[in-house]
């Protein structure tokens, strides 16, 4: 059933502008001294007691790695987990390079074992160090990406395997509830070019424990070819909910619903048919019933916008890639939709910046779709940052997770300064960690972006990666409940 614009408004009218989300994340600062501003927890009565106190959020400020890695926190660490051309697979070659998205499983013997997208495009001759072609686990073997397992035992013991080879640009993806990981192609390249072999732009089951469940991949076509980012999965309804990280026009957000009778479960989705379920697109209105052409128009922290569904006409963009499919006036796009997580009963979901291409200029937006409500609630926005290379502001967020200490932790893709950030419940902001690994020179330098941010299951420890050359970390550290 749709939820009509009518329907919305009178909504809006009875709950106020606002929806209230346990566990949601507010604005987050942007100034430059942001940083250092302190956030103020004190309740009612702490006030009428004079007991209120201010509390900075976070771990304080972050110390200069004399490796030129990595700066943290005081009392925090990190360990190299893999690092691309320096430590090798268990079959000899060395770790793929260009670490993309990642998440966290348990893993046999107390072990943890995390699955690790490497976003690399186009044919193998233009990477030194591409996924292996693993007999038994390639797609197409013209392409270089796929995803690669590593597990760290309890004693601190890393190995590394192919999960799926042959597969290209394999960017953010997700995890699902029964504890495998789906890998998405960040393309839209078919047969024929940029040297691929086959159709490319779907989404793929790797197993992190089943081996055997890997062999012959199969793309998922019911969730569509397009240029894939990040995929959540609604444990209570079945939906799974993707992005599309893609221009001219500006992607889509998108939700699949199985077909009726369809159970979840363990390779359960390479056995549907390439048109099963239905894919649809959004379609937003404000509270005033207006339509939305794009996500971009919110400007103010707390902005809702109510959400239909248009189906999407050919999935499997077999004449016009899925977003132009559309008019204008039929879908509400949005600019460089990226990350997503499952947590407080929806998805959290990044438009990473909007420019020229987009109604209104931002360095970054996250979204939380409430599938009960059907509804949008505008939970971060990074205003532009005029001076990417100053130390203090962020922009350009991309991969995100829920933290287990409360609030997100965000993975940086902006320009200049690159970092992990963490946003408290209140939406207070602060730093993790800092790449300080100079790729360019001390008069020009350059960062790159961190990727594949993911904690252990136990919570202990947070997973992130520098995408070029391709490193991942461990970080530890007296990790703490945010408060409010």
């Amino acid at each position: 059933m749709s939820l009509t614009r009518r329907d919305f408004t009178r909504s809006s009218a009875l709950t106020g502008a606002g929806v209230a989300l346990a566990g949601s994340v507010g604005a987050l600062a942007t100034a430059p001294g942001a940083l250092a501003a302190t956030d103020v927890h004190e309740t009612a009565e702490e006030d009428a007691q004079g007991h209120g106190h201010h509390h900075d959020p976070g771990y304080g400020p972050l110390l200069p790695d004399p490796e030129g890695l990595l700066a943290l926190p005081a009392k925090f660490s990190y360990r190299v987990i893999t690092h691309s051309g320096k430590t090798k697979l268990e079959s000899g070659e060395f770790t793929p390079s260009n670490h993309d998205g990642t998440a966290a499983f348990r893993g046999p013997r107390g072990s943890t074992l995390l699955v690790n997208n490497h976003e690399l495009s186009g044919p193998r001759s233009k990477w030194k160090n591409p996924v292996p072609l693993t007999e038994g686990l390639v797609y197409d073997p013209a392409a270089s990406g796929g995803c690669t397992v590593v597990e760290v035992g309890r004693d601190g013991h890393v190995a590394e395997w192919v999960g799926i080879a042959g597969t290209a640009t394999n960017c953010a993806g997700g995890s699902t509830p029964w504890g495998t990981w789906l890998t998405c192609e960040e393309t839209e390249d078919k047969a024929g070019h940029n040297g691929m072999t086959k159709d490319h732009g779907y989404v793929f089951e790797v197993d992190p424990v089943d081996a055997r469940a890997n062999r012959a991949p199969k793309p998922i076509k019911a969730l569509g070819r397009y240029a894939h980012e990040a995929v959540v999965v609604d444990p209570k309804r079945g939906h799974l909910y993707l992005t599309e990280d893609a221009s001219g026009p500006n992607g889509l957000f998108y939700r699949w619903t199985p077909p009726h009778g369809f159970e979840h479960g363990r390779g359960r989705l390479r056995t549907l048919a390439d048109d099963a379920g239905v894919l649809k697109a959004p379609k937003c209105y404000d509270s005033g019933g207006r339509f939305v052409d794009d996500l971009s128009r919110a400007t103010k922290i707390g902005t809702v916008y109510g959400v239909d569904w248009v189906e999407v006409p050919d999935r499997d963009a077999r004449t016009a890639p899925v977003r132009q499919q559309f008019d204008d006036g039929d879908i509400t796009r949005a600019r460089k939709l990226e990350g997503m997580w499952w947590g407080d009963g929806g998805a959290y979901i990044v438009s990473s910046f909007a420019r020229a291409e987009s109604p209104v200029q931002h360095d970054g937006q996250v979204w939380f779709y409430h599938p009960g409500r059907r509804t949008l609630t505008l939970k971060v926005l990074l205003g532009v940052n005029p001076d990417p290379g100053e130390d203090g502001a962020f922009d350009g967020p991309d991969n995100i997770t829920v933290s287990p200490y409360g609030g997100l932790v965000i993975a940086e893709d902006g320009d200049g300064v690159q970092h992990l950030f963490g946003a408290t419940e209140s939406g207070r902001t602060y730093p993790i960690a800092r790449n300080e690994l100079n790729a360019g020179t001390p008069e020009k330098p350059e960062y790159s972006e961190f990727t594949g941010v993911t904690f252990s299951p136990d919570g202990r420890t947070l997973y992130a990666n520098i995408q070029t050359p391709g490193i991942m970390l461990a970080i530890t550290g007296p990790w703490k409940r945010q408060r409010r």
